[in-house]
C-alpha cells in the first residue's frame, strides 16, 4: 500500500496504536462495532473510554459477516469500527481482498472509519501475504495499526498507525500521551530492514509456526473426545477450538490451570460472555512432548463434561 509519511505515527507497540486511534474518531458514550469473538484488548478499551459496542459474527474460516455489519449500521449510530481483517485474533480468520475492499467502501460511503489491528499480517504461511483493508482505503478513513511485537521482539514494543485523514489529531493525541517512541529501537529495527535480515528471519518464523501449527491440530485430532471443531488458520499461532455444547470452558480453565496447562476461555472474546464452549490455545512456541501431554490431559479433562 502507498501511504505518505505524513500519515504515519510510530508507537509503542500496536496496543497504544489501537487505543490513540480509537480515542481519535469516538467520544464517550459512542457506539462502535466490534468483531465477535474478538480481541479482549479492544473490549477492554472499549469499556475504559466509555463506549458502547454491537458485536459483529465471525464466520470461523472467512471473517467478519458483512451483511451483519450492514444490518448494524442501518440500526445504530456506529461511530467506528475496530476490525481484524487478516488472522482474526482469536479465530485466525482472514477476510478474502474482494471482501476487504468491500468493507472499505461500505464504510466509506458511510463515513465511518475502521480501525485496522494488523499485528499480525507478517505471519501468514502463504509466501504472497494477503493485503490489508488499507490497501483499498482511498478515502482515507482506514487507520492501519500494525507493529514489531508478534513477528520480531514483544519486549520491544514498537508499533505505528498509518492514520489516513486522522494523522495530524493522532500525532497531538500521541504527543500528549507519551510524547515519542523508543529511537534506539527505532534505528535498530530499521537497521535491520535496510540489512534484508527481518524477511529472512520472517521466512524462518513463518516455517516454524506452520509445523507447530500442524502438530498441534494432529494432537487435537488424535487425542480431543468427539464432538470439536477447529479451523487451520493461514498463519499465526491461535486455534479456535469449538467443543462439544456441555463444555464450560471458564471451568475447564480453571481445571487446566491445577494441572500447569494455560488455555483461555472463550468468554473472554465476548462483550457478553458469549462462546461458553469455545476454548483457545496457543501454538506459538516449537511444538515438544510436553504439548502433546497437555493435549491429552485436556482431553481427559473434556471427558468429564
Amino acid at each position: 500500500m502507498s501511504v505518505g509519511i505524513d500519515q504515519i505515527v510510530v508507537t509503542a507497540g500496536a496496543l497504544e496504536a489501537l487505543n490513540l486511534a480509537l480515542q481519535c474518531v469516538t467520544r464517550p458514550g459512542d457506539t462502535i462495532a466490534i468483531e465477535s469473538p474478538t480481541f479482549y484488548g479492544c473490549l477492554q478499551a472499549a469499556q475504559r473510554l466509555g463506549l458502547n459496542v454491537v458485536e459483529i459474527p465471525m464466520h470461523p474460516t472467512d471473517g467478519l459477516e458483512i451483511e451483519a455489519l450492514k444490518a448494524a449500521i442501518a440500526k445504530f449510530p456506529i461511530r467506528a469500527c475496530w476490525f481484524m481483517t487478516t488472522l482474526q485474533h482469536p479465530t485466525g480468520a482472514t477476510l478474502s481482498p474482494t471482501r476487504k475492499a468491500e468493507l472499505v467502501r461500505l464504510l466509506a460511503n458511510h463515513e465511518i472509519p475502521l480501525i485496522e489491528d494488523d499485528a499480525y499480517s507478517e505471519l501468514q504461511f502463504a509466501t504472497k501475504a494477503e493485503p490489508p483493508a488499507k490497501s483499498f482505503d482511498r478515502n482515507g478513513y482506514v487507520l492501519h495499526c500494525g507493529s514489531f511485537s508478534k513477528c520480531l521482539a514483544p519486549g520491544y514494543r514498537l508499533g505505528w498507525v498509518a492514520a489516513g485523514r486522522y494523522g495530524e489529531e493522532l500525532s497531538r493525541r500521541k504527543m500528549e500521551s507519551s510524547i515519542a517512541t523508543s529511537l534506539p529501537v527505532q534505528q535498530g529495527i530499521a537497521q535491520m530492514l535496510r540489512s534484508g535480515g527481518y524477511d529472512a528471519h520472517l521466512t524462518r518464523l513463518r516455517r516454524r509456526l506452520a509445523v507447530s501449527q500442524r502438530a498441534a491440530l494432529d494432537s487435537l485430532q488424535r487425542y480431543f473426545p468427539p464432538g470439536f471443531r477447529v479451523a487451520a488458520p493461514r498463519g499465526g499461532y491461535f486455534l479456535w477450538v469449538e467443543c462439544a455444547a456441555p463444555v464450560d470452558s471458564l471451568d475447564l480453565h480453571r481445571r487446566a490451570l491445577e494441572s500447569g496447562i494455560s488455555i483461555a476461555p472463550g468468554p473472554i472474546f465476548s462483550a457478553r460472555q458469549q462462546f461458553k464452549n469455545y476454548l483457545r490455545l496457543n501454538t506459538g512456541h516449537p511444538w515438544t512432548h510436553t504439548m502433546t501431554q497437555a493435549i491429552q490431559k485436556l482431553a481427559q479433562l473434556l471427558k468429564r463434561y
